[in-house]
């Protein structure tokens, strides 16, 4: 994937927020070939309402805690965010996806055979269960993407993912899935 993705925090999105069945995030990352990461040494961020298409969005409820959690691991990688002329800048977005898993109760089977010394026939026939369940549930996503300034061009991205079905702490939810994804950023300022 190399295409930009906007800013916002949609309502929907927010349920990925505000819930989640487990503790632990699916993440992954991507990376632009032939960048030297090491000299990406400030960052600023493209706010939730600085871009055209984000503008249709009502709701940026959790925006300031996904920065303060992103700007924490951006810290801790050594960067350090300026409002001028920075090397890089990020943007993150929300998605939610419903989708259904399947589940199958168990069969009840009823065995019979008969036979003598050395020869048996038998076989099973269900009596019961089996039934294919379908199973709606939401799978979340945080998405954070980093441009070069210079050449405007798309150099990173990290991404966590989990589907979303119990309520959880929204703010633990989020250092989790920014921890995450900011763990596979290849960068790492030296001191």
């Amino acid at each position: 994937m190399t295409r930009g993705l906007p800013v916002f925090l949609s309502l929907p999105a927010v349920a990925f927020l505000m819930v989640a069945c487990s503790d632990s995030f699916h993440s992954s990352s991507w990376k632009a070939n032939d960048i030297d990461f090491k000299r990406y040494k400030t960052y600023a961020w493209v706010s939730p309402g600085d871009t055209t298409i984000s503008m249709r969005r009502d709701d940026k409820l959790f925006a300031g805690t996904i920065f303060l959690y992103s700007n924490e691991e951006l810290r801790k990688k050594g960067m350090m965010m300026v409002k001028q002329r920075p090397d890089v800048v990020f943007m993150f977005d929300t998605q939610v996806d419903d989708r259904t898993r399947y589940t199958q109760a168990p069969t009840l089977s009823l065995g019979v055979g008969y036979g003598g010394p050395g020869y048996y026939v038998g076989g099973t026939a269900p009596i019961a269960g089996g039934q294919i369940t379908a199973v709606p549930y939401q799978e979340g996503r945080l998405i954070i993407e980093m441009f070069d300034t210079q050449t405007r061009k798309l150099v990173w991205r990290g991404w966590a993912e989990k589907s979303i079905e119990g309520s959880s702490d929204v703010s633990n939810l989020i250092k989790s899935g920014v921890r995450d994804i900011f763990y596979k950023l290849p960068v790492k300022v030296k001191s």
